[in-house]
């Protein structure tokens, strides 16, 4: 029985979902998540199959996606049913401009997701929808030379180091892979897990004497690190082709390498550092714009994407895990069992320091994304003093913080008003 079937057979019996089947009409779902062709098709094919075939999914860049939705909703009017997105794209956004959702009686598991849905108000804007974070893997041929005493799920950053050197020096060449490509995700490993292991912040302690700290650690970590990873921007690539044995990313770009050779590599959660285990949880969810077109129809594609059938083929077709609780099936592709495991170890381990994504920068998100990688390139590419740049980029960010108004955000303290850089 293929899996199209499965999930409409087991759609067929919930009463919720007979009713979506019946009253769907044709619903746009904008969605800045699942952009990639073979991730948007199995959105269509598989997610969406039991949810009748009007749903026109259409995935999009954050800019163009804000665009039209700004366009509508300064119509008064428009055609977007359902949108789709990460939790900062959300918090951006004024909540007068989406529709209570508290009716539906559908949520996360998650205490701590259905609070950040509300956007500061006392109901929810959004739905957590799916959850991903970024982790760690290695070929398992680097295994013998982990340090000794190290436990691959519960290592620390002077751990990763020496792991990574003792593989440079046993194999003549360095084989840690990091995300620095043109579409790499770095400033995610700076923001969400460097940063706050060692600083326990990310905007109040960007320039403190523990983010130097932090900056002289990972510049020790990529002396050992192949410098082709300039390049490199999905590290699945680097772990099928052996030019990296031990890599960051994030979970859906690493993917294709367990789904290809399940049994070559080992997917283990990030280091920790003084201030604990540093990771960032990516947050998407989905709502419902004020001007959609049939509001009934939208709901109704809500509480299909909540059902737990739907969360499972949803983590088949994308790598992103369900938000709700549900019975995992055995037969998962091994990435999502590989990455699940480690998630689960990571964000369950007693010095997890949990950060989320940036919220509340608008379309300053860009440049404040923009800050870390500059920061990277002038620290360690180009080997300037690790305080003079911080201090230089300390400007810059206090800039786009008062700019933007936006408050802190975990791990950083609560403020009242602009996030300080302290």
């Amino acid at each position: 029985m293929t899996l199209r079937l499965k999930i409409a057979g087991a759609v067929s019996g919930l009463a919720v979902l007979t009713t979506v089947t019946a009253a769907q009409a044709d619903v746009l779902f904008w969605s800045t998540q699942a952009k990639p062709v073979e991730e948007a098709q199995a959105m269509r094919e598989q997610v969406l199959a039991g949810a009748g075939d009007t749903v026109d999914y259409q995935p999009n860049d954050a800019g163009p996606w804000l665009t039209r939705l700004n366009a509508e909703l300064q119509a008064g009017s428009g055609s977007i049913g359902v949108l789709g997105a990460l939790h900062g794209d959300f918090s951006a956004m004024d909540p007068e401009s989406l529709v209570d959702l508290d009716v539906l009686g559908v949520s996360a598991s998650s205490d701590t997701f259905n609070s950040l849905a509300q956007l500061g108000t006392d109901k929810p804007q959004y739905i957590p929808w799916m959850q991903a974070s970024y982790i760690m893997a290695a070929n398992k041929q680097a295994l013998e030379y982990l340090p000794e005493g190290a436990d691959i799920d519960a290592l620390t950053y002077d751990q990763l180091i020496e792991w990574a050197a003792n593989v440079h020096e046993g194999t003549g060449s360095p084989k840690f892979g990091f995300p620095a490509g043109p579409k790499g995700l770095k400033h995610r490993f700076f923001q969400g897990y460097l940063y706050p292991s060692y600083t326990n912040g990310v905007v109040r302690t960007f320039a403190s004497p523990e983010a130097v700290t932090a900056w002289e650690k990972f510049a020790e970590l990529w002396e050992h690190t192949n410098p082709a990873s300039t390049n490199f921007s999905f590290l699945q690539e680097q772990l099928l082709s052996g030019d990296a044995w031990i890599v960051f990313d994030h979970t859906s770009r690493l993917a294709q390498a367990f789904n290809e050779r399940p049994d070559d590599f080992v997917a283990f959660p990030a280091p920790a550092g003084p201030k604990g285990r540093g990771f960032m949880p990516v947050i998407a969810g989905i709502a419902i714009p004020k001007t959609a077109p049939d509001m009934d129809a939208a709901k109704d594609l809500v509480k299909y994407m909540m059902a737990p059938e739907t969360q499972i083929a949803t983590l088949r077709a994308t790598s992103f895990f369900p938000v709700v609780d549900v019975e995992l099936p055995d037969d998962l592709p091994p990435s999502v069992q590989a990455a699940g495991a480690a998630v689960a170890k990571m964000s369950s381990a007693p010095d997890a320091n949990p950060g989320l994504l940036p919220a509340g920068l608008g379309d300053k998100g860009g440049d404040f994304n923009r800050i870390f990688v500059d920061t990277f390139e002038r620290i360690i590419l180009a080997r300037q003093p690790i305080e003079a740049v911080l201090e230089d980029q300390k400007t810059r960010l206090a800039a786009i913080m008062e700019e933007t108004g936006a408050p802190c955000w975990a791990p950083d303290a609560p403020s009242e008003g602009a996030c300080p850089v302290e």
